[in-house]
């Protein structure tokens, strides 16, 4: 009995074709037709269902493809542009980095300067390049000037990691000059010790220091002095006092003089030879009889608003390109946090 059961439920070939003349089901005929064709006695038969000739499956558009394939582009183009405030913030970041790029160009310029004018890089001084005071503006110069190319870079690309060194910067930078400041107040007089020393150290090793020469030359020259409270400190120096032996006892540098140059032209070394054995009166028509620390004194007091309006509008500057940076690198993390959100939604 059971083996008869088999046999009935075998699908043999006759049995087949015999339905499909019934007209009952078909092998070609989808499921959903043969449900509406008329009951009958015998079972229909589900065959496979297949799709007609004429309806061809849907193709995913080149579009859709595109998408599919680069899930990151929608981020892309979800990215929020750049308003006239971002086109704003960029234009004043670059412009006072453009101010401070002239201002490490002339700290360059002032080393380079001072550095060729003493000969420095001569064959028998070059040994001496590495303790030459000169270096310091030029080093500050190169810094302050790779300082603004790192803002300017990171301000155009939109680099998050060089905005972010340039505002470590510029804010140490700002607490340093603020700090100077307020030990510069509290401490004059102990400042003005320091210059008168140094100002005298600088006149006790002038024929043998280059650099301590040139800086005394320059001082004297810029500020039109001589020594560090009159003319007469020169009695410092071994080879200007009076005691010593030699043409240049009792007398002043070349850089003393109301007159150095001889004729206009040429450089007169023994201007100001014999200038300590002359009373002031006639001295004052040789050299300066003032000394360089009361110069210096009277200098700051004539341009004492001037100073104060270029150090108020420098730190002003500092500051205002501290808090346009801050506002560009929020500006940064706000679009990868758009783009990120927006690409997560793609894949979804």
């Amino acid at each position: 009995m059971r083996r008869f059961q088999v046999l009935r439920n075998f699908p043999f070939l006759w049995s087949q074709r015999a339905n499909a003349q019934d007209g009952e089901t078909s092998l070609l005929i989808p499921k959903g037709e043969t449900e509406e064709a008329p009951a009958t006695g015998t079972t229909a038969y589900q065959g496979t269902q297949t799709q007609p000739a004429s309806q061809e499956p849907s193709r995913p558009s080149e579009g859709e493809s595109q998408k599919e394939k680069t899930p990151g582009s929608t981020a892309a183009h979800l990215r929020p542009p750049d308003t006239l405030t971002d086109y704003i913030l960029k234009i004043v970041l670059l412009t006072c980095n453009m101010l401070f790029t002239a201002l490490g160009l002339a700290l360059l310029g002032l080393g380079l300067w001072g550095l060729i004018n003493k000969e420095s890089f001569a064959q028998e001084r070059v040994g001496q390049l590495g303790t030459d005071p000169m270096l310091v503006f030029l080093l500050l110069g190169l810094l302050l000037s790779l300082l603004c190319l790192t803002g300017c870079v990171g301000a155009l690309r939109e680099n998050y990691c060089l905005l972010r060194i340039f505002s470590a910067l510029v804010l140490t930078m700002v607490a340093a000059q603020v700090l100077a400041a307020i030990v510069a107040y509290s401490l004059q007089e102990r400042i003005v010790d320091v210059l008168r020393s140094g100002m005298l150290t600088a006149m006790a090793r002038y024929q043998d220091d280059v650099d301590m020469r040139f800086i005394a030359d320059e001082i004297q020259i810029g500020l039109q002095c001589c020594g560090a409270d009159d003319y007469r400190d020169w009695e410092i120096n071994v080879y200007y006092n009076c005691s010593a032996p030699g043409a240049q006892a009792c007398g002043v540098p070349a850089s003393c003089c109301v007159d150095p140059l001889e004729n206009g032209t040429v450089w007169n070394s023994q201007c100001g030879s014999g200038a300590l054995l002359l009373g002031e009166f006639t001295a004052q028509s040789v050299v300066f009889l003032g000394g360089c620390l009361g110069a210096m004194a009277r200098w700051i007091e004539q341009h004492n608003a001037l100073i104060g309006t270029v150090v108020v509008v420098l730190l002003i500057v500092q500051i205002l390109v501290l808090f346009v940076t801050t506002r560009l690198m929020d500006k940064i993390q706000w679009n990868r946090a758009v783009s990120r959100r927006a690409a997560q939604a793609s894949r979804t």
